[in-house]
């Protein structure tokens, strides 16, 4: 138990510095709003976790922090300059809803921060997908001005993107504050999937799956602009790196896992092709979570229907070498002491093995 805590932790801390980092090129990109905006996401979902735990009559530990993650997840998931009274509901219903209410941190269903997501978008659709442009910032009690729709909300409906690949790869294209980087965001899921801090199954299963069928019916007019800014548009790789892959809640078998994502990149890239919604990997990831849930079940069968089989193989053979005594002791050959005392009886008589020398 304390080594798979360590491990817990260790995989806590990776998945934190890549968050961090790019909260920082958010900063660059929006200003000061972008931290307060991460910091009141930090702070409530710290908070409700507290509480909530202490709720259950259970110790708040070290351990569970890791609401600090899910936290700066959501944070990122959001315009640089969304109300900060919506990021702290947002917050709340991700720790003592999504996750706290189906068991906490060693039973998660949800990814939280997914979760928060497509909560405030029944609500507060309209600022959750109004942006403003890179490189302007606002204060942080200032009325945001002159918003924009998304680049993804105009790759939905036109197929195109009036951004060439530099500015793409540096995200520098409007967008949710830390899910557009995706410079960054490659190198995270390669540094993450090295130190096997998330799921190498189901981010390949997204990635495949979002590849093939963006090729297979592409979105734009070529199949390589269709392959390429469906890859980088609706949040298809951040939430592939910090939602589908998540280790908490994907399957823990490659096989499992690679379907399990394969299945969520293509019902999210058939919902945006046939319905131009933004974001759909987010509610779609939701929806498969039954799925991820059977297959982690299976798993445990099967690896307990395997221990069953291994327990009856080392009994069997266990007792062989009993077996194996019994027959040398049934076949073994008499003594001549006791040859002797039988002729000497003169009752009954037993014949001898002769002598090789004689």
């Amino acid at each position: 138990m304390l080594k798979g805590s360590r491990k817990e932790r260790f995989i806590w801390l990776d998945i934190m510095l890549t968050l961090m980092t790019l909260e920082l090129i958010a900063y660059f990109y929006y200003g000061v709003r972008a931290l307060v905006l991460g910091g009141v996401c930090l702070v409530f979902c710290t908070a409700g976790d507290i509480i909530s735990v202490r709720l259950m009559h259970r110790r708040f530990t070290a351990d569970d922090l890791t609401c600090t993650s899910d936290a700066l997840i959501l944070a990122l998931m959001l315009p640089a300059v969304m109300d900060l009274r919506i990021a702290a509901i947002a917050g709340l219903f991700a720790v003592i809803i999504a996750k706290n209410v189906f068991g906490g941190r060693s039973n998660m269903i949800f990814s939280p921060a997914a979760a928060a997501y497509v909560f405030i978008s029944t609500s507060w659709e309209k600022q959750l997908l109004s942006y403003p442009e890179p490189h302007v910032k606002t204060g942080i009690f200032d009325t945001p001005e002159d918003l924009v729709y998304s680049a993804s909300h105009f790759f939905n409906i036109s197929g195109k993107m009036s951004h060439n690949d530099f500015e793409i790869l540096l995200g520098n294209f409007s967008g949710p504050c830390g899910a557009v980087s995706i410079l960054l965001l490659v190198v995270a899921a390669v540094i993450l999937l090295l130190r096997r801090d998330i799921s190498g199954g189901a981010f390949t299963g997204v990635i495949s799956g979002t590849v093939l069928f963006a090729f297979l019916t592409p979105a734009a007019y070529s199949r390589y602009d269709s392959v390429r800014y469906t890859l980088v548009c609706n949040m298809v790789l951040f939430a592939s790196v910090y939602i589908v892959a998540d280790k908490r809640i994907a399957p823990e078998r490659f096989f499992y896992a690679f379907f399990y994502g394969f299945f969520v990149g293509i019902f999210s890239y058939v919902i945006v092709l046939t319905t131009a919604e933004e974001n759909a990997i987010i509610p779609v990831s939701l929806l498969f979570t039954p799925v991820a849930l059977g297959l982690r079940n299976l798993e445990r069968k099967i690896e307990f229907a395997y221990a069953e089989d291994t327990d009856k193989d080392s009994g069997s053979d266990a007792e062989q070498p009993d077996e194996a005594d019994e027959k040398a002791a049934e076949y073994a050959p008499v003594s001549e002491e006791v040859l002797t005392e039988v002729h000497a009886d003169g009752d009954t008589f037993i014949q001898e093995e002769s002598d090789p020398d004689e």
